[in-house]
Parts: structure tokens; sequence; C-alpha cells
């Protein structure tokens, strides 16, 4: 995407020149002291060692709302049913090869679980009345990535093999499946808390409104994630984000002479923030997504301009202001 030729320009070199330089990122004392502990139970175990279906049942009872919510306890015609089919989980060779590869990958969890902890703690300095959920790890057998709610997580490990591996998601394309892997993990969830806080103005369907959606989710997840770099927050590649900055200037002009922005079919709003290889109204060689990544320069131009806190930024739900008053210009 080149500002003539329509090429887009793959430029490492500047990836140094990105919108905030990773300073000084170690968690403040004031975030390490917050009193708050986190021990993930990795459920896979239990169902792959199972010596007889009274295990099962006994790792059901153990975990009522895991059994309810996750499993769907409900569907099944009784809840020996439900036993039956978890205990003929690990005899199926398939999942007891992939369970021996979640084994091999994830040996430990013990750093997966002090990223969370330092994401919860900088999330409980912020949002004092943020209560840590019951964190588990599970096999789904690519149903699953994650499960989310306010009193559980549940983290499908399969999903989060090496990009490389030869078991990937069948339920994903190729295209997202380079960002199903540790290093995007912990951000992923953490983007997935800010909604609860990323107050959103309903009347409002226009592509500005998702772009500051997206930005302020983005936005949130950096101040809680500060040693996270921006392409493991968005999910891009190192040259994808590189080139992305490179031809900033050309990307907005691009939105402003569609006059995209203030568009509201749900159907060409998508094709600047929807999921996708390439954003092909701005360039068949630009990034899917492109939308929400200018939507996070716009919150940052914003947030940096009017010196807001991350908590009075979330709650703007006017995107219209947050754009308007951001001055942001390329």
């Amino acid at each position: 995407m080149k500002r003539n030729s329509g090429i887009f320009l793959l430029i490492l070199s500047l990836f140094c020149s990105c919108k905030q330089e990773q300073q000084d990122c170690g968690i403040s004392e004031e975030v390490s002291n917050i009193p708050l502990t986190l021990s993930i139970e990795r459920l896979e175990l239990p169902l792959f060692e199972a010596k007889s279906e009274v295990d099962i049942a006994y790792l059901l009872e153990e975990h009522p709302y895991f059994s309810e919510v996750y499993l769907r306890d409900d569907l099944y015609p009784s809840k020996e049913h439900l036993v039956n089919t978890l205990y003929g989980i690990p005899k199926d060779t398939l999942m007891q090869e992939l369970y021996q590869e979640v084994s091999a990958n994830y040996p430990s969890i013990d750093q997966l679980e002090t990223d969370l902890l330092n994401a919860f703690k900088h999330i409980k300095y912020y949002y004092p009345d943020f209560e840590v959920p019951k964190v588990y790890t599970f096999v789904s057998g690519f149903t699953t990535d994650l499960y989310m709610d306010r009193e559980m997580i549940v983290i499908g490990l399969d999903y989060f093999l090496p990009s490389d591996h030869r078991f990937q998601p069948p339920d994903l394309p190729e295209y997202m499946t380079s960002r199903y892997n540790r290093a995007h993990l912990v951000p992923m969830i953490v983007t997935a808390i800010s909604s609860r806080y990323n107050a959103t103005d309903l009347e409002d369907n226009s592509l500005l409104a998702e772009m500051m959606f997206y930005g302020k989710a983005y936005h949130f997840t950096q101040a809680i994630l500060p040693c996270t770099p921006e392409e493991q927050i968005i999910g891009y590649t190192p040259e994808e984000l590189a080139a992305c900055y490179e031809n900033e200037d050309f990307i907005w002009t691009k939105l402003i002479e569609q006059e995209a922005i203030y568009e509201t079919n749900p159907f060409e709003v998508r094709k600047y923030t929807g999921e996708a290889p390439f954003t092909d109204v701005i360039s068949p060689d630009a990034p899917g997504r492109v939308g929400r990544w200018v939507g996070w320069n716009i919150v940052d131009a914003y947030a940096e301009k009017k010196d807001i806190g991350l908590v009075k930024l979330m709650a703007q739900k006017d995107a219209q202001k947050i754009f308007m008053n951001s001055a942001y210009k390329p």
C-alpha cells in the first residue's frame, strides 16, 4: 500500500517508531502489594487420568459451576450420561494424543499463573470492585478456546499450542491461528475483560463507534499489561504492525476519502473492523481489522491530549467526543 502504487510496505526497521516506546514496564510496588492470590487448576489432569467413572463423578461434584456452565450438564439426559461421556474422552486415541501434546507444551503453568495474577492486580488497582475469578485449564478437543464470565475462566490449552504445531484448531482460518499461542493468551483474556468497563452508546452503530470501542479495549489491555508488545495485543505480526505505522497517513486518507467513519451499514463496517486476512477496502495488502488499529491510535491520542486516566477513558461512551478531542492526525 505505497502511497501511489498500492503496495503495502513491510518495513521492520520502522517498528521502533510505534506510538509508545516501552519504558520501565515493571510492576509498581503499589500494584504488586495488592493482596490477591490466584491458583489455576488443571482440570484436564483428573479427566485424562481418571481410573473409573467414580473419578469423573467426583470431578463434577468438586466443580459444580464448571459442570453446569462450561460442560452444559443440562443438555445431557442425566448426570450419569455426562459422566459416561466424559469417561469415554480419554479412550479416544486422538484426544489422548492431543492431551499428551498439551502436557508436553505446558508441563508447568507457573508463568501463566504469574502473568494472570499480575494482570488481575493491575485491574484491581484501577477497579477495586474487581473479583478474581476461578481459572481452570482444560483440553476441549477444539470446541472452546476461552470461556469467560465474572466467576470463571476456562482456558482450552489445545487452542494455544505453538503456531507451527501439527495440531491446529480446525474451526479457525489460517490467518487467525498465528495468534493462538502462549504469547497471545493473557492479552486475549485481558482484552475480553475490558468489555466489562468499556462504556458504549448502544444507539451509535457507526464505524467510528466500533473503532473507538476496540481502541479503548486495546488501550485498556496495554495499561493492564505494560510489558506486552503491541503486536501481541492486537494480534498482528511485527511486519504487519510496522507496515501499518509506515502507511498510517495513507490508511487514514482512505478512510476519509471513502467517508467511512460515519458508515452505519453493519456489512460495510465489518469490512474495516471484522476478522479477515486483509482489509481490502483500504488495500489488499493491508492486514485485517485495520480499523481497530486506527481506533487504538485515536484513543491513545485522546488520552494523551486530555491527560485522562484509564477509568475515566473507559467510561467515556461518546465516540464522536473522543475523536474530535483527540486531534488525531497521522
